[in-house]
């Protein structure tokens, strides 16, 4: 790919982080039109800009291949982000900060520079310096992903297949490289849990606050159901998609093996936060079924007890799990009593799903790193967070989360970054990520023509 497309590609991640598209999770929240005009000016092009609700726009292009027949590559970036509170941050969060050879800002890394990489590597099939793919190449720049992909993803999928019909799908989440096996490993997202959110809501009767004695309070009632979630062992599970992961982990053998026993995988999580509590983190949420409750609301008055109160819980299942392990865990913890007392509702549910490390497309991203750091080796992930990949997973096609990052962050401090303060992402990221997804849709289109 030309140089000229680098700046390119950095300033128009430096853009879309001052668009601020933040998503609380409120349908008028976002504003994501105002990349979707963005990538409209970058691209030169109005695309299908569709939007489901005032604001929560997504915009499709697409690029015909010389092959008919050839299958079809589908890049879904999305444009929203999390909120960020600024007095957490070395430089404002929706600046775009360009300071010390990095891009500093909210989406920096979730996931603007790869969302900024795939309109720039759009662009430079369309204009003609990237050769032509024998496959149509679809960008897909979405909404809503930071809250379920209901006004996203998800929509476009239910009510506008024919624009994005595909065989294969990039998207999220891309991380530095791995080095624990010997060799450079690349990390691919193939595999992410399932969201299996509950609200939960209990009861009590109104009183006066001076009056406690005997009350049914229901803040209390609630306060003492989250306290048990929260502080119940939350149950194992190591997966197949686990097992081919920890070989690339930067750890001995001793707790490679211990990361793979369910008996001695806690042992291992906390052997390993002694020094780094951010991994131990991400691997207790890739091999337990996690409940976290996040949200808890209740009472009208100082001085009136509350009649009703209500809260979310975060929970995420792990492939091979499914809505009846939830609840089984939610009445062991809460026991039978405060567990018949609540109203359990489930707000967003849908399983774990994986992609099989294998096929075309994997093989080509193989290539594309041969390309760029001399090694084949991809290190097959699984996340613990939701993306848009699972809406394709869900359909059979094979979906895959990747980019290129130099090493001027590893892999802990990056996993940091997500949903926290002084997310940045190198400029020579943004570049390498760019230029390698060019050499994967390069070496797709050969085996695809193959």
């Amino acid at each position: 790919m030309p140089d000229r497309w680098s700046a390119a590609a950095i300033d128009l991640c430096v853009e879309l982080i001052r668009n601020e598209c933040v998503n609380t999770g409120d349908p008028d929240s976002g504003h994501e039109r105002r990349s979707v005009e963005t990538l409209q000016a970058f691209l030169d092009d109005e695309g299908t800009v569709v939007e489901p609700h005032p604001g929560r726009a997504s915009v499709v292009y697409r690029i015909a291949g010389t092959d008919p027949e050839a299958p079809r590559l589908l890049l879904i970036p999305h444009l929203d982000v999390v909120p960020a509170t600024g007095s957490d941050w070395r430089h404002p969060p929706f600046d775009g900060t360009r300071s010390d050879g990095f891009v500093w800002g909210r989406g920096a890394v979730d996931m603007l520079n790869v969302t900024a990489a795939m309109a720039t590597t759009f662009r430079a099939i369309r204009d003609g310096d990237v050769e032509q793919p024998a496959g149509d190449v679809i960008l897909a720049a979405v909404a809503d992903e930071e809250a379920g992909g209901r006004l996203g993803a998800m929509h476009l999928i239910d009510e506008h297949w024919d624009l994005i019909a595909c065989d294969a799908v990039l998207t999220e989440v891309a991380g530095p490289m791995l080095d624990g096996g010997g060799a450079p490993a690349l990390p691919v997202t193939v595999a992410e849990k399932g969201p299996a959110w509950r609200t939960i809501a209990s009861h009590g009767v109104a009183g006066h606050g001076s009056q406690p004695y005997g009350r049914s309070n229901a803040v209390v009632t609630l306060s003492e159901a989250f306290s048990r979630i929260a502080s119940s062992p939350q149950p194992v599970l190591i997966t197949d998609e686990w097992r081919r992961f920890v070989p690339h982990l930067p750890v001995s053998e001793r707790v490679r093996a211990m990361l793979i026993d369910p008996e001695h995988v806690e042992d291992a999580i906390s052997e390993i936060a002694e020094t780094d509590v951010v991994v131990a983190r991400w691997i207790h949420a890739c091999t337990h079924l996690t409940f976290s409750p996040n949200t808890f609301t209740g009472g009208t008055k100082h001085n009136v007890v509350p009649n009703a109160s209500i809260g979310d819980v975060d929970i995420r299942m792990l492939p091979g799990q499914e809505s009846v392990d939830v609840e089984d865990h939610l009445r062991k913890v809460l026991g039978p009593d405060l567990y018949e007392e609540l109203d359990i509702v489930p707000s967003l549910e849908m399983p774990a799903n994986a992609s099989p490390p294998s096929g075309p497309l994997w093989d080509a991203m193989g290539d594309a790193a041969f390309d760029h750091v001399g090694s084949r080796t991809l290190a097959a992930t699984m996340t613990p967070v939701t993306t848009d990949a699972r809406f394709f997973r869900a359909r059979g096609i094979p979906s895959y989360g990747v980019g290129l990052f130099d090493d001027s962050i590893s892999f802990a401090e990056m996993l940091a970054m997500f949903h926290g303060p002084d997310e940045r992402v190198s400029e020579a990221s943004i570049t390498l990520t760019a230029e390698y997804l060019a050499s994967v849709i390069a070496h797709f289109s050969t085996r695809a023509s193959a």
